[in-house]
């Protein structure tokens, strides 16, 4: 495990969110792994990104600013831990502060695909504070994510 990241159980706290999309499972994947793509729908409502780095394999670095509708200005950098196309991405999220690995499995669901994400904290009371939000923000991402699809169809 990368960024020194627990998989003990007794120490995570996880927000899961998913959704079924009308799209297979193929297509989603590189809604995510093709960055032109990734950088429009990314993130929460209203947010732009701006991306310095993407290398989808494991150990690659995916490094990127989300711009939020008040201006404000989010520097991300995040670490690629596993790759399997097209079922799955895991990254770690090293930040000290909101420190969390993130899983998505990309999953056939009749003639869709279910999108699973799971963010595992290391951290209770960082996991407690930020629950709420990023539940949140987490289906805007997806609402975005369904957007893109639908223009790409």
């Amino acid at each position: 495990m990368s960024a020194g990241l627990s998989s003990d159980p007794a120490r995570v706290c996880d927000i899961v969110s998913e959704r079924v999309f009308a799209a297979p499972r193929e297509r989603l994947f590189r809604a995510f792994s093709e960055p032109v793509q990734l950088a429009r729908w990314w993130g929460p409502a209203d947010f732009t990104n701006e991306f310095y780095e993407f290398d989808l394999r494991p150990g690659g670095r995916w490094r990127f600013a989300m711009h939020g509708p008040d201006g404000a200005r989010y520097e991300q950098d995040r670490e690629f831990v596993d790759v399997v196309a097209p079922e799955r991405i895991v990254l770690d999220n090293p930040d000290p502060v909101h420190r969390f690995r993130m899983t998505m499995t990309f999953a056939t669901h009749g003639e869709g695909t279910l999108l699973k994400w799971r963010m595992s904290f290391e951290s209770a009371s960082e996991f407690a504070r930020v629950k709420d939000i990023i539940a949140a923000a987490n289906e805007q991402n997806f609402d975005r994510l369904e957007v893109l699809l639908a223009t790409l169809t």
